[in-house]
């Protein structure tokens, strides 16, 4: 009889489904050595590879392929009985997982402080990604709920707008087109942007509201940070469109400063995300409601550089209806 931990089997759905000990270490919350170190208790274990390593491209085995397949569906089971547990015991214990695209670090720890602190048995796992990343995840059903701006369309989801999103245009403080008002949006076009990666909310957003007047982005420089953004559109490099929550209290001392151009602020919103007909645990529903009944005071603390936050109780507003 094979003695095989389920923390072994977690290492290696997790390879085997992303092809990478890196992005498997990272997904886990663990170390690429302790992954590495897992796999291989599993192969001495079986007594047989499972995985098969060429250059950097990793590849399973026929035996690898059939335990790849029933672990999946065994970790989908182990997952479903966590949450049954989970719900036995109720919202004062429990698991918490979120996906969220990287402009939302900007305000989701300040959301999930005071929600923490009313149920402190709830043990919250959030994931701060790229949107295609966070993608990857809704399609794979990791977590609980997923946090984007702008939700896929044609796919098995629900979704919910519970914070507005504004999206600006930032230049340097010294930009010859600070002191234009309006500034038409074709001489915006004929700026060099500084943009996130392909496939990032923001950027789609922007290259939509160009392209319906016939323009384009014409991309200087890509960047996978907000922060590294700002500092290189501070630099002088270029111009960029940010979320206004990512600004910060004071433009001028980061060296920038917002351009009036027609057509923006770009106002959308943020959404929270769950896959169609998914029931939800206990603890998921609770936080959807807490998020509910705290969006006056999530506003305020997001609207814009020169807000400051309150006591989330002081905003706090009984929760709609599901």
């Amino acid at each position: 009889m094979m003695h095989i931990s389920l923390r072994q089997l977690r290492a290696f759905e997790a390879v085997a489904r992303l092809r990478s000990f890196s992005r498997a270490a990272e997904e886990l919350c663990v170390t690429q050595p302790t992954v590495s170190k897992q796999i291989r208790l599993l192969h001495e274990e079986v007594g047989l590879p499972l995985l098969e390593q060429v250059g950097k491209k990793i590849y399973l085995t026929d035996l690898g392929e059939a335990l790849y397949a029933t672990c999946s569906q065994w970790l989908d089971s182990w997952s479903r009985f966590e949450q049954t547990v989970a719900d036995h015991k109720g919202v004062k214990q429990g698991r918490l997982r979120i996906a969220a695209v990287t402009t939302t670090q900007f305000f989701m720890p300040r959301l999930l402080g005071p929600f923490c602190a009313e149920y402190p048995g709830v043990d919250v796992a959030l994931e701060v990604l790229n949107r295609d990343r966070v993608l990857e995840r809704l399609a794979r059903n990791q977590d609980d709920l997923y946090i984007m701006g702008v939700p896929p369309q044609d796919w098995e989801i629900e979704y919910e707008p519970f914070l507005p999103n504004e999206l600006v245009v930032l230049a340097a403080i010294d930009h010859p087109l600070v002191a234009a008002r309006p500034i038409p949006l074709q001489a915006l076009a004929n700026e060099p942007f500084i943009a996130r990666e392909r496939g990032s909310g923001t950027r789609l957003t922007t290259e939509q509201a160009l392209a319906a007047q016939g323009l384009a982005m014409r991309v200087r420089m890509e960047l996978g940070s907000n922060e590294a953004i700002k500092q290189a559109v501070a630099g002088g490099l270029g111009v960029a469109v940010l979320s206004r929550s990512t600004l910060g209290p004071d433009l001028r001392a980061q060296g920038l400063a917002l351009l009036d151009v027609e057509g923006f602020p770009i106002r959308r919103h943020w959404y929270v995300v769950r896959l169609k007909d998914k029931p939800l645990s206990v603890v998921a529903q609770t936080f959807l409601a807490f998020l509910r009944s705290h969006i006056a005071w999530l506003q305020r603390c997001t609207v814009g550089p020169d807000e400051r936050c309150s006591s989330p109780a002081d905003s706090a507003s009984p929760a709609p209806s599901a």
